[in-house]
């Protein structure tokens, strides 16, 4: 079992950044790739980004490309997400979520983990 707890996120103007991080319990955090999904108010939710257990490939939604980077630290049992050029469209509670198996990364049924999120609310 894996407990994934989301922290960092709050009010930021649009332009602003924010760094959520997610850390994990357990010893086996290194096996499992992370994602941040995002949703908003009234929508579905949606995959913002993807990183492979050693960090070495990444994946993000275009919405959200060339601004936010997902990162990963192993001996620290956490998944970062750092966001510049916040945007009002970026306003969602945003979960980490964690896996094994790594297939369908961009989709919510890839992971077997989630956390209880952290909201972002981008004011303009």
């Amino acid at each position: 079992q894996v407990q994934l707890v989301e922290s960092g996120g709050g009010l930021v103007q649009a332009g602003g950044s924010l760094r959520l991080s997610c850390t994990a319990s357990g010893r086996t955090f290194s096996r499992y790739y992370m994602g941040w999904f995002r949703q908003a108010p009234g929508k579905e939710r949606e995959f913002v980004a993807c990183i492979s257990p050693n960090g070495g490939t990444t994946k993000y939604a275009d919405s959200v490309k060339g601004r936010f980077t997902i990162s990963r630290d192993n001996a620290k049992n956490t998944v970062y997400l750092q966001m510049n050029s916040l945007k009002p469209e970026d306003t969602a509670v945003y979960y980490c979520a964690g896996g094994r198996g790594g297939v369908a990364l961009d989709k919510s049924y890839g992971y077997n983990y989630w956390g209880q999120g952290t909201q972002v609310t981008v004011s303009s």
